[in-house]
């Protein structure tokens, strides 16, 4: 049983600097009827990021996708664009001066700085993915509660004959196991 099904939401612009602003409030507003307020700032800050680099590098054009998706624990923030080439992280490496004011080539950084994990893949032939994730408040509260995993010490042992007589007492002996996914 799935008790918390997937959730998804994708838009479809021009990255352009009066669409990123929109994008954002989109998203904002998704994560808030999602009850994922705590993950706001930094989901509107990574897809910022994210559409300001098609906008400046992106070719042959600035079209782009943007997705998020709620799993189970985590959100994961992705755009995709038309341009095969994958991105470089620091603005020294792709040519720009390595002036310790300039604001050029942090935009993956900070990505990486606010998020759980990220990372770039190829899409097709032309084409690819930037994403990141964020662990989702209540995966952030699970792990801070959760009971220390037990080691195979503290376990206790099972001879196998005991596990030889185990008998499922939800379905008559001889009925083939049966399973449903729900989706």
């Amino acid at each position: 049983m799935i008790s918390h099904p997937s959730r998804h939401c994708a838009v479809e612009l021009q990255a352009l600097p009066s669409r990123i602003g929109q994008v954002r409030r989109i998203v904002s507003a998704q994560l808030r009827y999602w009850h994922l307020d705590p993950l706001i700032d930094r989901a509107a800050l990574g897809v910022t990021e994210l559409l300001t680099n098609v906008h400046r590098h992106a070719q042959p054009d600035k079209t782009c996708t943007v997705e998020i998706e709620l799993l189970l624990d985590r959100l994961m923030v992705s755009v995709r664009d038309h341009d095969p080439r994958l991105p470089v992280v620091d603005g020294a490496s792709a040519g720009e001066d390595d002036d310790s004011l300039s604001t050029g080539g942090r935009g993956l950084a900070m990505v990486a700085a606010v998020s759980e994990s990220w990372g770039v893949r190829p899409d097709g032939e032309a084409g690819k993915v930037v994403w990141f994730t964020l662990p989702t408040p209540s995966a952030v509260r699970a792990a801070a509660t959760r009971p220390p995993r037990r080691t195979v010490a503290d376990k206790p042992v099972r001879r196998f004959a005991e596990v030889e007589h185990a008998v499922d007492l939800r379905r008559p002996e001889g009925t083939p196991a049966r399973f449903t996914v729900a989706g």
